[in-house]
């Protein structure tokens, strides 16, 4: 099948790549021609374990084409995809305009009967707002079908949840688009589920959602153990056997981040305001994470009042490990801070250093190894738990830091050893008890 694709940010082009990959013949568009420059020469605009390699593969095989050319690309399409993205308005709510500005293009391009699919993540009712918006750009007698298609994609492990996924959900309004959804998923091997377009989008919002709630619960539970003495691991491993309940999403952190969770429970909770309702769960979500990500910062300023000239080593920038997203990472506001305080800051990350640099609008403190960022340093902030930064020895940090002091938001280390190795350690939700200590 013929596939166009509008958009090569995260969801289009991981979309587009998964399409070309089961065998259909995939055009991608983007208004950004160095984008499609780099992609025709099979460079991926984003880090994602995989995509490269995968994208590669389809480019040889000739089943994808990039273009800036976009009424060309949907002219002839028998289906065209909406992957554009839906970023969060001051107020909370999705932007939706470059999502409204493609279907005013399709609309005016297509010029025979196909099937448009709104991977974007939109409020609801918004697909029957497209709707309206292609019917009433048509130029040509043509029959055209919108349906949600909600992406569940995890970044970090975006290609293998579009080759592996749980399920692929069709929120379609007639029988005719449902049939032409499955044909196209035909390959895929995942389990189809066919419901109404609105109950398609609130899926999308609702699954994001509920882990968000999951996080910042067990978040929630870390900072009492904090309090109480107990260890969040400890409890979260006595929770996790209980199915209903489940293991995943109960690593206690400094919060979520990324262009998922932050704005899609913003936009649920505007959404239900703007109907008069009130999440009151969303609602503690968003306030429980946006105090979660400076836990570090409060932890090290009882062990450092004044940080005004101490040098604070900082590993990991990106809001997840395997992705070069920093997009509401929790590194960047506290770098922030620790720049007004006169802290001389030492960073380092595998991947983000050039565009965390650019956002803080000072490269010198990137260093080019873990060891340059430790060196000399009075405490260390560990923000992302990289497989890099997870493997430093109890012993790299007392060779090369001044104080052996260790702030980990993301549990990478064995509380015990580290405390026996004679560094004073804090991490999120396990306090160092009198029996740990004695282990």
């Amino acid at each position: 099948m013929k596939i166009a694709v509008a958009g090569v940010g995260y969801v289009g082009l991981v979309s587009a790549v998964g399409f070309a990959n089961h065998g259909h013949t995939v055009t991608a568009v983007d208004l950004d021609a160095m984008k499609i420059t780099g992609l025709t020469a099979g460079i991926s605009p984003i880090f994602e374990p995989g995509l490269e390699e995968l994208l590669q593969e389809q480019l040889e095989a000739g089943r994808i084409h990039f273009t800036t050319d976009g009424a060309s690309a949907y002219a002839d399409a028998d289906a065209i995809v909406i992957g554009v993205g839906t970023p969060e308005n001051e107020d909370g709510s999705a932007n939706l305009s470059a999502v409204y500005q493609v279907a005013r293009e399709i609309g005016a391009s297509i010029q025979k009967d196909c099937l448009v699919i709104v991977k974007s993540t939109v409020p609801v009712g918004t697909n029957d707002k497209i709707e309206a918006v292609v019917r009433g750009a048509l130029r040509s007698a043509v029959d055209v079908d919108i349906v949600s298609n909600p992406e569940f994609l995890a970044q970090g492990t975006a290609v293998h949840d579009t080759l592996h996924g749980s399920r692929i959900v069709v929120g379609s309004e007639t029988p005719k688009a449902d049939a032409k959804m499955r044909e196209i998923y035909a390959e895929y091997g995942q389990p189809i589920i066919s419901v109404s377009r609105k109950s398609a989008e609130l899926v999308k919002y609702a699954s994001n959602d509920f882990l968000a709630l999951k996080i910042s619960f067990v978040n929630e539970i870390a900072n009492l153990c904090d309090i109480l003495g107990a260890d969040i691991e400890e409890v979260t491993e006595g929770m996790g056997y209980d199915e209903r309940i489940g293991k995943s999403f109960l690593r206690a952190g400094i919060g979520y981040g990324g262009s998922c969770f932050p704005k899609d429970t913003k936009a649920l909770h505007w959404l239900a305001e703007d109907h008069g309702f009130i999440l009151r769960t969303i609602e503690a979500a968003i306030k429980i994470n946006e105090k979660q990500k400076y836990a570090l910062l409060h932890k090290l300023r009882k062990e450092m009042p004044n940080l005004a000239g101490k040098k604070i080593a900082v590993l990991g920038l990106t809001f997840k490990p395997n992705t070069d997203d920093l997009r509401e990472a929790p590194s960047i506001p506290n770098l922030r801070i620790l720049q007004q305080e006169g802290a001389i800051i030492q960073a380092y990350d595998p991947i983000a250093m050039a565009q965390t640099a650019k956002e803080l609008g000072d490269a010198s403190i990137m260093k080019d190894s873990i060891e340059a960022a430790l060196e000399g340093a009075d405490a260390c902030l560990i923000f992302t738990e990289w497989d890099t930064i997870r493997a430093i020895t109890p012993d790299t940090f007392r060779k090369w830091m001044a104080n052996p002091l260790v702030l980990d938001g993301r549990n990478c280390f064995n509380k015990n050893e580290m405390e026996a190795s004679g560094i004073a350690y804090k991490s999120i939700g396990r306090p160092l008890t009198k029996v740990g200590q004695l282990q």
